[in-house]
């Protein structure tokens, strides 16, 4: 059974106001002085943000509830110097981010400029463990057509700087204004891909192999493939969903790869229009169907991922939480929908934070 870890990142928020605050320190400073969760969280880029990691799980249960105790320790711990997290992709309020001291944030803001200021955004990566860096890169490579579906499902970042800016997940149109960030093409192998971060790094333009922001890529620090498409998800269920179909898609590509099945010949262009759908549409409309790239409807789309990794997900015991985790999803809608409903239902974006602090413990 694959292991699987889940990093979170959390806007930190004043209870009252709902806009975002920039003290990030002040509460890793608390953790320090708890002296029990010191490897579970760290800083970010902007001082409103704080980061959590998981430990490996095996089962998806124990994984949804590391992320839920993990959520209310970061609440905990905020709450200790006036503030709240909510698991918000963008903040919905106007917000002049704080870029951290760290020397490396230092070294990107320096380099890259408003491009490095306005980056308050949180993502959910998900870290898939591999036998070697030949599995992952032939997982890399398989699961190309499908990461826009997890963007999809995760959408959470509807509003910024107190706009509604027409998207679903308008934290990944931020993202790519990095200049290694996005899909790749096909490596082919090991090999290829690390002389590709190489001749990235030679460039000049990144400052290290962490900073190929791939969409999918193999982690530096562990034997995993790291999924890094999916908003910070507003409720932890959803976040469990997006971790169970990424070992889907990991275990499926694994396979495939092993039988000798060749990887779909996306381009790049395309994979960068499905992205850009997914954004755009969310759950509510069209999405571009993996297997044609062409429109199809959203539920259409996610129901054509879970027959794709049905196999691995009944061999792990997974597919029947799934396909329910799915159902209540499309029902209820992501982070993107429930943010706008309750906009619509309050006339607040504050309320809309302030109530989304709420639904991060849930």
């Amino acid at each position: 059974m694959r292991t699987v870890g889940v990093e979170e990142e959390l806007l930190l928020v004043d209870p009252e106001t709902g806009e975002a605050r920039a003290r990030s320190g002040a509460v890793l400073a608390r953790v320090a002085q708890d002296d029990v969760d010191q490897d579970v969280f760290e800083k970010e880029l902007h001082e409103q943000m704080l980061e959590f990691a998981t430990h490996p799980q095996s089962d998806m249960g124990d994984l949804g509830a590391e992320i839920v105790r993990c959520r209310k320790e970061a609440a905990r711990h905020a709450g200790k110097i006036g503030c709240a997290v909510a698991a918000l992709a963008t903040s919905p309020l106007p917000v002049s981010p704080a870029v951290g001291i760290h020397r490396r944030y230092q070294w990107m803001e320096e380099q890259y400029g408003i491009a490095t200021q306005e980056q308050l955004v949180l993502g959910c990566h998900v870290h898939v463990c591999v036998e070697s860096d030949e599995e992952g890169v032939a997982v890399v490579d398989r699961v190309r057509p499908w990461l826009a579906v997890l963007s999809a499902l995760s959408a959470n970042s509807p509003f910024w700087q107190g706009k509604d800016t027409s998207y679903s997940s308008y934290r990944s149109r931020v993202w790519q204004r990095w200049p290694s960030a996005g899909p790749t093409e096909i490596f082919g192998s090991a090999q290829r891909y690390h002389q590709r971060v190489a001749d990235m790094l030679a460039t000049g333009t990144i400052l290290d192999e962490a900073m190929a922001y791939f969409d999918a890529r193999l982690s530096r620090n562990y034997p995993t493939v790291e999924i890094r498409v999916a908003d910070v998800c507003l409720h932890a269920e959803t976040a469990v969903l997006v971790a169970t179909l990424a070992r889907g898609l990991v275990e499926t590509a694994a396979r495939e790869w092993r039988a000798g099945r060749e990887p779909a010949d996306h381009s790049v262009s395309l994979l960068r229009l499905a992205a850009w759908r997914a954004a755009r549409s969310g759950l509510t409309e069209v999405l571009l169907h993996p297997a044609v790239m062409r429109p199809a409807p959203a539920e259409t789309v996610v129901r054509a991922l879970l027959e794709h990794v049905g196999e691995a997900l009944a061999d792990s015991g997974d597919l029947d939480r799934a396909q329910e985790s799915c159902d209540r999803l499309l029902r209820r809608g992501n982070g993107a929908r429930v943010q706008r409903e309750l906009l619509k239902r309050t006339g607040s974006l504050r309320d809309v934070v302030v109530e989304c602090v709420r639904h991060t413990q849930t």
